[in-house]
């Protein structure tokens, strides 16, 4: 049911022709605010799907075409006489507006008045006062004769030509006083001494032409006689004689009132309102560990887990440090020795893909540069034409003008879970070669991973005990914005901000993190550098604050949003303010998002549908970043294992690309899924191609076989390597 309210929000908006905010609200009754624009609908679930497009319909009338003022400051006349006739103009003026709503308003109208929506059943129309008679004639008057006096015919053709909120309350006026007046008189007569003139309205035309001139048969003379059989409102046989202003307060709209609560009534009072969550407004300072502190930190632990080895090593092999021989490849008295001769080892051997990236970046901005070239006139004759000037107008020299290329940047958000503990490394790999060909060609870039570790004490050496992290606070919390918790940490573990030294020893800091995560090292990882749960969701909220300060502290026209990852996260909760039996006070606290969920964008005025799986929950949130940043690409890349190829591909791509993604994925062990819901393209790499060497290396006594074999699967690993590269290089000019 959730859905169809929202496709009746969608109709609402339509209607209004302006992103109005639609919600559906457990009210009885329908409201609009036009200070925020925000038109909150009761949940008419047991109403059909016509009668709920005709009440959409009148509510967005009201929303269009009446003001935000205080009318009674002006007329002094009871709401229900002015609902009545303020429900005529808006109902003809959206009518008016959108010709095919009147077809609608005519099935609907039809509809309530065999249910009996009015409870005119078992009531003699023609008693009802004239307020009633004009509710029933402009709603359902197609289906039901209703009578008016020459007179009565007059104030009704009034009603049915307002076309201002101004006209409408002399209208409303006009009809209170004439309702008081005939009240009065019938409560001074017996029902035998009153008039016999009332008429039937013509019914032959139709509703829609009511705002006509329909004067034909409207005496001059007033007529002020009270129809036959006609009784007071408040069903008494009294004809004793009451005071005026208890005449007006017994004076009502009857079917006004009854119809009001036939549509509550259609409200089902046991479903679930939807609910609709906004992205929290974060404290992004607080949320993320600077690039300084982070390599303090972990500078910090390096020095201390060096020192005790060199102080074991020192104690197994004593002063001079001398290794037995056969030992030396077990051994080293730098505890980082491995690790760091496997990066330098990866970062010569990336040399050539990432000058490969450089060149095919190059070519295609100068290619996309060419294609925006103009020539224009200099101004200066061109004497090689001169001769030309009896047939030839264009004399003059001309100049070809190359516009700059776009100022990119790049945004890379990893995923630093505890699933990534085997691909961690293989993952660092293409990363570090978007890192250098950034830093080649000029590019500013920041690199967050995301954790719920990092809030965690560090360990101190030297005093034994924890390291506590003080902590700020993200957010001000309120209803139906995300719940964030406080343990969520973006580490800015790289940045393009520091010089060239300071990054390379901050690439090494974080390589010998991941190689440590293999247990093959003989160095711990930093505690808080720990892999943790899988906060991804919470990263995207927060780039609602960083791709805005990021572009606009490097002054860039794109930017570029890279998120490598293996796989995404469950939902996470909003606010919501619950009344539990025990306790006194309401307190705010958290809801799971349900079918009857949906996040909303103010300032975009979108309603999106969170779907029902979690990989649909972050795609929506990152459609929602997308639609805000529309100069901005999302780019997905996703490491995974060979058995996970097809259930990843079957997630996301359509049933048509399924066969030739799949054909691509055997072939290539990588395919690229393109025009998904928020993601611009989305990279699926096997862990097991990354993790192989790509560097052609065999004995020297190979045989031609083993020759063969090395040097086919050196060019598969570089050949994966470059097709991704070369398609994510395609998507960045």
């Amino acid at each position: 049911m959730a859905v169809k309210q929202e496709i009746k929000s969608q109709l609402a908006k339509l209607l209004a022709t302006e992103d109005i905010v639609v919600e559906h609200k457990q009210v009885e009754t329908a409201q609009f605010d036009v200070h925020t624009r925000t038109l909150t609908l009761p949940l008419w679930e047991k109403a059909s799907d016509t009668v709920y497009d005709m009440l959409v319909g009148h509510e967005v009338g009201h929303a269009l075409f009446t003001p935000d003022e205080d009318w009674t400051k002006d007329v002094d006349v009871p709401q229900q006489f002015m609902n009545v006739v303020e429900d005529v103009r808006i109902e003809k003026l959206i009518k008016r507006k959108y010709l095919g709503l009147a077809k609608t308003f005519y099935r609907a109208y039809n509809e309530l008045s065999q249910a009996d929506f009015f409870g005119i059943e078992d009531e003699d129309v023609d008693s009802l006062n004239l307020a009633d008679r004009v509710n029933l004639y402009y709603k359902i008057g197609a289906f039901h004769d209703v009578s008016f006096t020459t007179r009565e015919k007059e104030i009704v053709s009034l009603i049915g030509k307002t076309e201002t909120f101004e006209e409408v309350k002399e209208a409303a006026r006009i009809l209170y006083e004439y309702c008081i007046e005939k009240h009065k008189v019938e409560s001074e007569v017996t029902p035998t001494e009153a008039s016999e003139d009332n008429q039937h309205f013509d019914m032959n035309s139709p509703l829609e032409d009511l705002d006509a001139d329909t004067d034909d048969g409207v005496d001059d003379e007033e007529d002020n006689s009270a129809p036959e059989g006609n009784t007071p409102l408040n069903d008494s046989s009294s004809n004793n004689q009451v005071e005026d202003d208890s005449k007006e307060d017994e004076l009502e709209v009857k079917t006004e009132a009854f119809s009001s609560q036939k549509i509550k009534d259609l409200v089902n009072e046991n479903a679930i309102e939807n609910a609709y969550v906004t992205v929290t407004d974060l404290n992004i300072e607080n949320i993320i560990a600077t690039n300084q502190e982070i390599h303090e930190y972990i500078d910090y632990e390096w020095f201390h887990q060096q020192k005790k080895w060199k102080d074991a090593f020192s104690e197994r092999f004593g002063e001079g440090n001398q290794i037995p021989v056969g030992l030396e490849s077990m051994y080293s008295k730098d505890i980082f020795a491995k690790q760091d001769s496997n990066y330098l080892k990866f970062k010569k051997d990336a040399q050539k893909e990432v000058s490969y990236l450089v060149k095919e970046f190059e070519c295609k901005k100068a290619a996309s540069a060419y294609a925006r070239a103009t020539t224009s006139r200099t101004g200066v004759l061109d004497t090689t034409k001169l001769q030309t000037y009896k047939f030839n107008e264009d004399l003059f020299k001309k100049i070809s003008v190359i516009p700059d290329g776009k100022n990119h940047g790049l945004i890379f958000i990893l995923d630093w879970s505890g699933s990534m503990n085997h691909v961690l490394q293989d993952t660092l790999k293409q990363l570090y070669n978007l890192i250098w060909f950034c830093r080649k060609v000029s590019i500013p870039f920041d690199v967050y991973a995301f954790t719920n570790e990092w809030k965690r004490s560090g360990w101190d050496y030297e005093k034994e005990e924890g390291i506590p992290t003080p902590h700020k606070p993200y957010y001000d919390p309120k209803e139906y914005e995300f719940f964030v918790s406080d343990d969520f940490t973006l580490m800015n573990i790289f940045t393009s901000d520091v010089n060239t030294a300071t990054l390379e020893h901050q690439m090494i800091n974080i390589w010998r993190i991941a190689g440590s995560f293999s247990y093959n090292t003989r160095y711990r990882y930093p505690e808080k550098m720990c892999l943790s749960a899988t906060p991804l969701n919470e990263s995207i909220l927060c780039l609602h604050k960083i791709l805005p300060q990021f572009q606009k502290k490097h002054s860039l026209e794109k930017v570029q949003c890279i998120i490598l990852t293996d796989g995404e996260s469950h939902t996470i909760p909003y606010h919501k303010v619950v009344h539990r039996s025990w306790e006194d006070d309401p307190r705010l606290g958290q809801r799971g998002i349900g079918s009857n969920a949906f996040l909303r964008d103010r300032k975009l005025g979108k309603v999106y549908d969170f779907g029902h799986s979690y990989t649909s929950f972050t795609q929506t949130l990152i459609q929602n970043l997308k639609d805000k940043f529309p100069t901005t690409n999302f780019i997905g890349i996703r490491i995974v294992a060979p058995r996970e190829g097809r259930y990843f591909m079957r997630h996301y791509a359509s049933y048509e690309d399924y066969d030739k993604l799949d054909k691509e994925w055997r072939r290539n062990k990588s395919f690229c899924m393109k025009h998904l819901k928020g993601y611009d393209a989305y990279f699926g790499m096997s862990s097991n191609a990354l993790a192989e060497d790509s560097e052609f290396d065999v004995d020297e006594d190979a045989t031609k076989a083993q020759i063969k074999k090395a040097f086919v699967k050196s060019l598969k690993t570089k050949k994966l390597n470059k097709k991704v590269l070369g398609e994510f290089i395609s998507l960045v000019v």
